[in-house]
């Protein structure tokens, strides 16, 4: 990897950032977290309350992106077959019948699934495939889906009446969880302006399917240090309870991050280094990523969520038990 190529993504990403402000206002960590899931490859999970920009962030990445885009507003009446598609009769000029393959929305670049948690498991699992083997099968056939590929679901944290908690198991198919904020004082009088008054503004392709799998190739290509890599793989063993002298964990941790976990960190942190224009991660990168990478893989026992526990709070003080393993 060049230094001129280097460069050349860190130039890329920037155009995108400022396309995305076209539209967006503030979220600027939002924004990043976001396009790091992107370069790593790895699909995301948007919480936050109503109204904070989550659907139109994703719908103006995909046209920075010049990506497909499709967005599924999820019910609890919405069928599996509504997501991926189904087998369809057929009548030509002849009087001939067939079955042909009608393919359903989960077939683009860039898929919002909006208020995920307000479909039914059966459907939920609909995309578990899709996520986990970038294919489809229906009708005793395995599909492709288009490349790149990513599922950018939503979901509110406060209105959680007739919703259904995505099984642990998808969750951990979702690279990161990113929570977004509300915006502040500035931010909205920001927001009311741009909507309010005059055309929304345009926004225009910057980067290809093409450029954005380069830039991928460019992140996996970041060296990874075996004392970073250690240290990395310590984090992801100390969100098990009984693992090390982390009160907060042994207290109120059901169960703590898989496999995936630390494969999310380390994919994450090496796109994190990429934009940060250096060749090798750093234990500033780990730190960075840990909460957006861990925070909805870490499963709080009965105490922890009657005291109102949240996992950020159990990796912060894991952080900090871990400052001196830092070689």
């Amino acid at each position: 990897m060049t230094q001129h190529a280097v460069e050349e993504c860190l130039s890329r990403v920037e155009r995108v950032r400022q396309e995305i402000g076209k539209v967006l206002v503030g979220q600027k960590d939002v924004v990043e977290q976001l396009l790091w899931a992107v370069f790593a490859g790895g699909h995301a999970l948007l919480e936050g309350v109503p109204g904070l920009g989550k659907t139109l962030l994703v719908k103006t990445l995909a046209q920075a992106f010049e990506l497909s885009f499709q967005r599924i507003q999820f019910t609890p009446d919405l069928m599996p077959t509504d997501i991926t598609g189904t087998n369809i009769l057929r009548v030509d000029e002849t009087g001939r019948q067939s079955f042909q393959f009608q393919p359903g929305p989960v077939f683009a670049h860039v898929v919002l699934a909006d208020e995920i948690n307000r479909a039914t498991p059966k459907t939920q699992s609909a995309l578990l495939e899709a996520m986990q083997e970038r294919t489809v099968s229906a009708g005793g056939t395995t599909r492709p889906l288009p490349e790149p590929f990513f599922v950018l679901a939503t979901q509110n944290p406060l209105e959680q009446e007739g919703t259904y908690p995505l099984p642990e198991a998808q969750m951990d198919r979702f690279l990161i969880k990113i929570d977004v904020p509300f915006p502040s004082e500035d931010e909205l009088r920001e927001i009311v302006l741009r909507t309010t008054a005059g055309q929304p503004a345009a926004v225009e392709k910057v980067a290809s399917a093409r450029e954005i799998a380069d830039i991928q190739q460019a992140a996996r290509d970041i060296l990874v240090a075996d004392p970073v890599l250690r240290y990395a793989v310590k984090l992801l063993l100390a969100t098990h309870p009984g693992e090390r002298a982390v009160e907060s964990v042994n207290r109120y941790v059901r169960s703590g991050a898989g496999p995936r976990g630390v494969q999310a960190m380390v994919a994450l942190a090496k796109v994190r280094a990429l934009l940060a224009g250096r060749y090798n991660l750093a234990y500033e990168d780990i730190d960075a990523v840990a909460l957006p990478a861990l925070r909805h893989r870490v499963f709080l026992n009965f105490e922890g969520e009657a005291n109102g526990i949240r996992p950020d709070r159990i990796i912060g003080d894991i952080l900090a038990a871990l400052e001196k393993e830092k070689a």
